[in-house]
């Protein structure tokens, strides 16, 4: 590895981290939850309110990040996000009250809604063209990595705090022991630290500073002919990626497990088996989205998720869920979502906006996602209830069937083209010669 590609490596390692707390501080709540509960009596409001208060600051923060990064630079907004992530983990581990919880909780999905926009829009904008997707997928990657590690981390502070349940008082007693779930927010202060830290030695986004030059556009701009399609596109691929069925799947994650035979000592082990399998599919994508392209890993991988969740369905109308063949066709879901509809939709969003609205473009994307997944996580029970299982996943099947023929119809090839050549593709459409841009280097 040249010197050139190992400092490349490290920006990319280094803005990854802040998929890896988003993914942290997502999973973390599951194990905390149940303990916070315990302690508090919640009442079912104060619960709920303590669930969606993350994503109500990440909607916020996503909407705040658009302007942000087109105004201010790519690398500000990440520092805002890390030092957001920072003060949440504190709070959340030392504030005495539930509602200061909450506030904290709030501003930690502000950090993530930044992070969700900002990370994969600046590893795409600093990335070589022939190797832009495989980049771009390392956040995915880091954003399973951290969900798997805030299962493992809730597992051990939890076995912990059983095994010194008699050990002396004090400070780090009453964080590890008697309210272990502050230890369990608490080690998110080190990706934090180490986020923010590493932020400072990063470069400003190239990219970003060349779009500075040009006349700044307004959001009507992605109205116009040429660069219609791409909006669309930005807005249906994390529509769908929601809509796949992946919440209901990891819902039922434990109960699937413990029917086909699997033993299991509580129910983070299976989150854990999951949230692993989740994290070693997304390799695939990693390996194969710049050599076999975003087009094809996409069309395979819908079509693999709507067949996997079809069966599954089948599984659950004919009560064959004491077996091995549930299992599989989950597992078969999984390994669909996790090397295309789970990370593609940011590399695709990162490449297909214009540079000078890039930004605020791609956060318009990423809040369809937050929509999206607010709507299904309200609505799965529902159905569950009123159309039962089977239906549930065959109607997810469905939105997966439409996924592969929007991207068979809408979706074009951008492995291997830099961000400036598939500008000027869009732009080519409209036969308008005044509107191209000039690829950097010429």
């Amino acid at each position: 590895m040249t010197s050139k590609s190992t400092h490349l490596f490290i920006i990319t390692l280094v803005a990854s981290l802040g998929g890896f707390l988003f993914g942290f501080d997502m999973a973390v709540v599951s194990g905390i939850l149940p303990l916070l509960n315990k302690q508090f009596s919640l009442t079912d409001i104060q619960e709920g309110w303590f669930v969606s208060s993350a994503l109500v600051g990440c909607i916020v923060g996503v909407a705040m990040s658009g302007e942000l990064s087109d105004k201010f630079g790519r690398k500000k907004p990440m520092i805002l996000a890390a030092l957001l992530f920072l003060l949440s983990a504190l709070g959340c581990s030392l504030l005495p009250t539930l509602p200061g919880i909450i506030a904290a909780r709030v501003m930690g999905g502000i950090g993530i809604g930044l992070a969700s926009n900002v990370v994969p829009l600046y590893i795409s904008e600093i990335a070589p063209a022939r190797i832009r997707g495989r980049l771009v997928t390392y956040y995915q990657f880091a954003v399973t990595l951290g969900i798997l590690v805030a299962y493992l981390t809730n597992s051990a502070l939890l076995n912990y705090a059983l095994a010194h349940t008699n050990d002396t008082t004090g400070v780090l007693h009453t964080v590890m022991v008697t309210e272990v779930w502050r230890g369990m927010f608490g080690i998110g202060v080190i990706p934090a630290v180490l986020f923010a830290l590493g932020l400072l030695m990063v470069p400003e986004s190239p990219h970003w500073k060349l779009a500075q030059k040009a006349e700044p556009i307004s959001y009507r701009t992605l109205l116009q002919p040429k660069w219609r399609k791409a909006l669309i596109i930005g807005i249906l691929l994390p529509l769908f990626s929601q809509f796949s069925g992946i919440n209901a799947i990891i819902y039922y994650g434990p109960s699937i497990l413990s029917s086909a035979g699997i033993s299991l000592t509580n129910s983070l082990l299976s989150q854990i088996i999951f949230g692993g399998a989740n994290m070693l599919f997304t390799l695939i994508a990693i390996w194969k989205v710049d050599s076999l392209g975003r087009r094809p890993l996409y069309l395979a991988g819908t079509i693999g998720a709507t067949v996997s969740l079809l069966a599954t369905g089948i599984c659950f109308y004919a009560g064959a869920t004491t077996g091995w063949a549930l299992l599989i066709c989950v597992l078969a879901f999984l390994a669909s979502f996790a090397f295309s509809i789970g990370p593609l939709k940011f590399v695709v969003a990162s490449e297909i906006f214009p540079g000078n609205i890039r930004g605020r473009a791609m956060a318009i994307s990423i809040m369809v996602m937050w929509v999206a997944d607010t709507i299904v996580g309200w609505l799965t029970p529902i159905l569950l209830k009123r159309i039962g299982t089977a239906y549930t996943f065959w109607l997810f099947a469905l939105f997966c069937l439409i996924a592969f023929i929007t991207v068979l119809k809408l979706l074009p090839e951008t492995k291997g083209k830099s961000l400036e050549q598939i500008e000027n593709d869009w732009k080519e459409q409209s036969k308008d010669p005044d509107l191209y841009v000039k690829p950097a280097g010429h």
